[in-house]
C-alpha cells in the first residue's frame, strides 16, 4: 500500500519515536510510506524543542498562537492536497494534534481514508497544564478531527472512552498501544555488564527513564534511598532530563546521598536499552489516566520488575503480582511500601521478571505488530 503519515510534530522526544518507528515498521511490511508534515524535527538531536516555534509560543498573546496554529493546518493542507496528487496514497495515517483538522480536509478533498492515532485528549490536557485562550474553537478543532476520521486508534481503552463521549461511533475506534521495536532490545548487556559500563558496579539501582516532572514523585524515591541501609547500596539512576531534575540534585545534596544518585541527561535513543539493562527495578511512579508510556514497554521488554500506579489504563498492561507490582494511584506511603517490598524481595523480582518478558509476546505489544494491525485495518478501507 501507499500511505502518507501526516504530523504536526516540532520536537523530537517520545511522540517522535512514535512516528518513527510506525513508518519503520510500515515499509518493513513491504509499505511505500510518506512523510507530510515538519521536516526539521527528523535532523534535529534527540530531546531538541520546537526551535522557532518554541519561541512563539513563549513571547506571542495566547490567543493570537491558538490563531497561527490553525492557520498553520490552511499552509499544511496545501502541502498535504500536493502530496496527495503526486503520491496517489491509498491512506492517509494521522498522528492527532490540536488544531489541525488539515487531514480531514483533504481527505474529504481528495476521497483518501485518515486513520487517526491519538495518544491524548490535547484539549483537556493543554486547558489543564498550559490553558487554552479559545476554549470553543480548540474543543471544536478535537471534536472535529476524531468525528471526522475513518478511523480512530486511541492507545488506551480509557482513551477511547474520551473519543466515543465525543461523539465518535464505537465501532470507528479500535485501540492500538504502543510498542517497542524487537530489534533494539536483542543482544543487550547482562545486567552486571550494564552496571560496570555506567560505573555502578555493586550497586541495587532503582531507575527511572523519561521527562523528569514533580508530579512524577521522584523525590520519594531519594528519601528512600537515604532512609534504607540495604547490601548492596541502593542508587537511583535517572535517565533523562526535565524540570524536576535541579530539585532532585537539590535534595539528592541535602540528603547527603550525591554518590548515590546518577543523572545521565538526555541520551541518544540507542543508547536508552543499554541503559535500561542497569536496572534492578523500573519506576513508572505516576501516571495521566489516559496514557500509554512509551517506558512502560521498554521495561517490559527488558524483563525489568516494575513498580507502577493501579489505574485503569496500567491494569491494561500490567497485573499486579503477576509482571508488575501495583500501588494504590496517588498513595505516597503506599509507593514506598511497595517500592520497599519490591526492593527486599529477590523471589518476587524473579517471577516479576519473567512474565514482563512474556508480556510483550503475549500481548503483541511491538511496532511491528501494531503496523500489521494498522495495515489490516487500512486494507478494509480501501476499495477492492
Amino acid at each position: 500500500m501507499r500511505i502518507i503519515y501526516h504530523h504536526r510534530i516540532r520536537s523530537k522526544d517520545g511522540q517522535f519515536v512514535h512516528l518513527e518507528e510506525m513508518v519503520h515498521a510500515l515499509r518493513s511490511l513491504g509499505h511505500e510510506v510518506e512523510i507530510v508534515g515538519p521536516r526539521h524535527v527528523e535532523s534535529e538531536s534527540f530531546g531538541a524543542d520546537a526551535g522557532f516555534v518554541a519561541v512563539l509560543k513563549r513571547w506571542l498573546p495566547q490567543a493570537l498562537y491558538e490563531i497561527l496554529e490553525l492557520g498553520y493546518a490552511l499552509k499544511d493542507l496545501r502541502e498535504l492536497g500536493r502530496a496527495v496528487r503526486r503520491f496517489r496514497p491509498h491512506v492517509i495515517y494521522e498522528r492527532y494534534n490540536l488544531y489541525f483538522p488539515s487531514g480531514v480536509w483533504a481527505s474529504r478533498r481528495h476521497g483518501v481514508p485518515l486513520l487517526l492515532e491519538v495518544n491524548a485528549p490535547l484539549y483537556e490536557e493543554r486547558s489543564r497544564f498550559g490553558g487554552i485562550a479559545l476554549p470553543g474553537l480548540a474543543r471544536w478543532s478535537e471534536h472535529y478531527t476524531w468525528r471526522g476520521a475513518d478511523l480512530v486508534l486511541p492507545v488506551t481503552s480509557v482513551l477511547a472512552g474520551r473519543v466515543a463521549a465525543a461523539g465518535v461511533d464505537r465501532e470507528r475506534i479500535r485501540v492500538i498501544p504502543n510498542g517497542i521495536n524487537a530489534e533494539s532490545f536483542a543482544r543487550l548487556p547482562a545486567r552486571d555488564d550494564a552496571k560496570r559500563d555506567l560505573g555502578l558496579a555493586n550497586r541495587f539501582v532503582i531507575g527511572f527513564v523519561g521527562f523528569m516532572r514533580e508530579w512524577h514523585g521522584l523525590d520519594r524515591v531519594l528519601d528512600f534511598i537515604a532512609q534504607t541501609p540495604m547490601q548492596p547500596p541502593l542508587h537511583a539512576l535517572f535517565v533523562g532530563d526535565g524540570p524536576a531534575r535541579p530539585a532532585l540534585e537539590a535534595q539528592a545534596r541535602e540528603l547527603g546521598i550525591v554518590d548515590r544518585v546518577t543523572f545521565t541527561g538526555v541520551m541518544p535513543r540507542e543508547r536508552i536499552p543499554g541503559t535500561l539493562a542497569a536496572f534492578d527495578v523500573a519506576l513508572q511512579p505516576a501516571v495521566v489516566d489516559y496514557a500509554s508510556p512509551l517506558k512502560l514497554f521498554e521495561y517490559l521488554a527488558l524483563g525489568l520488575p516494575i513498580i507502577a500506579p493501579d489505574s485503569p489504563n496500567i491494569r491494561e498492561v500490567l497485573t499486579d503480582g503477576v509482571n508488575a507490582a501495583l500501588f494504590r494511584n496517588g498513595d505516597s506511603a503506599a509507593f514506598v511500601r511497595c517500592l520497599q517490598k519490591v526492593c527486599s524481595d529477590a523471589p518476587l523480582r524473579e517471577t516479576l521478571s519473567r512474565s514482563a518478558r512474556a508480556t510483550i509476546e503475549n500481548q503483541g505489544l511491538t511496532w511491528r505488530r501494531n503496523a500489521e494491525r494498522v495495515s489490516e485495518l487500512a486494507r478494509a478501507l480501501v476499495p477492492a
